[in-house]
Formats: C-alpha cells, structure tokens, sequence
C-alpha cells in the first residue's frame, strides 16, 4: 500500500517565468533580470586588542543596489525608464519546487517591488535574425521581496529601513537617532 509522505521537504528547482511590470500595470518588454546583491558598507578596523585587520558590515547600510534589465528589443515602455524620475518596478514570477514526499511540482509566487532611478540605457546591437539586447541599468532606492506571501527582505534607503524575515533590523538605531 502506498503512503504519501507530509511535505517535508520541499526542494526548490527553478524559476518557471517571471514578467517584469512598471507601475504594477505596463509590462515591460521581454529580456532577464539581473537583481542586485545585497553587500553590506564595511568598515575595516584594526588597533590594540585585535590581532590584525578585519572589515565589519555596518548596520542596515548597503552598497550600491543595481537591477538590470537585458531586454530582447528595444520597447517604448522600455525606454521610459530612462527619464530621470524615480521608477515603480515590479518583478512578478513562479517558483517551482520538488514536493520530495509526494513527488508532485509546488507552484510558489514570488514577487519583487522596486522603486529605482536611471543609471544608463543602451539600444543594443542590429544584426539580422537576433535580439538587439538592449541593457537598462537602475539605482534601487527601495526593494522588497516576497516568497510564497511572506516578506524576506525590504530596504528603504531613503527612510532608513531594513526588515529581514519580518524583523526590523535598524529599530534601535532609528530610535537611537530619534526617528
């Protein structure tokens, strides 16, 4: 007799598709994205009591966060994100997973909000019977990212907020600064 096991362990395969969405609504265009890392602002410290030199993150503080976008072609909607103005991005797409008790494919969404600036934009190259792949490349401001409903990461640069699993990682250094 056949027993179908508790899902217990999910494995988590491969992006099945993704649309790519400005002000929620206008699809994009076709291409891939290029979502950035998250690398923290370091600080390298060094002096009496430590045996050497080490480079410490500094609290909710990130580096540059770049998102591109190599489109297949060009597209007006596109384009549009080169006017110097702050953009509203949203990655919309589906995760596969491997139910491993019962053996059968979990479809999970996932979705990532942006809000961005322009850093460049490109045309891309003409040759017959292939994508022209033009690149747009943001400044994020702001990113949240979402799997399956539940909030993983959101940094707001401009308003000094870093949440992670649901937890606000800069609520004491806002309280410490008054804010």
């Amino acid at each position: 007799m056949s027993q179908t096991l508790p899902v217990t362990n999910p494995i988590p395969s491969v992006l099945t598709n993704a649309k790519v969405y400005r002000d929620g609504v206008d699809q994009l265009g076709i291409g891939t994205v290029e979502m950035p890392d998250f690398e923290y602002l370091t600080e390298s410290i060094t002096g009496l009591g430590i045996a050497g030199e080490m480079d410490v993150p500094v609290a909710g503080h990130f580096k540059s966060l770049a998102l591109k976008i190599k489109w297949n072609v060009p597209t007006p909607n596109g384009a549009a994100l080169l006017q110097t103005a702050g953009h509203h991005v949203e990655v919309r797409g589906s995760i596969q997973e491997l139910d491993a008790g019962s053996g059968t494919f979990v479809n999970k969404p996932v979705k990532v909000v942006a809000k961005a600036m322009p850093k460049k934009s490109g045309i891309g190259k003409f040759e017959p019977g292939k994508k022209m792949e033009p690149e747009t490349e943001m400044e994020l401001y702001y990113i949240k990212m979402w799997m399956n409903g539940q909030e993983l990461v959101e940094v707001d640069k401009l308003n000094f907020i870093f949440n992670l699993n649901g937890v606000d990682m800069l609520a004491d250094i806002r309280a410490n600064l008054g804010m």
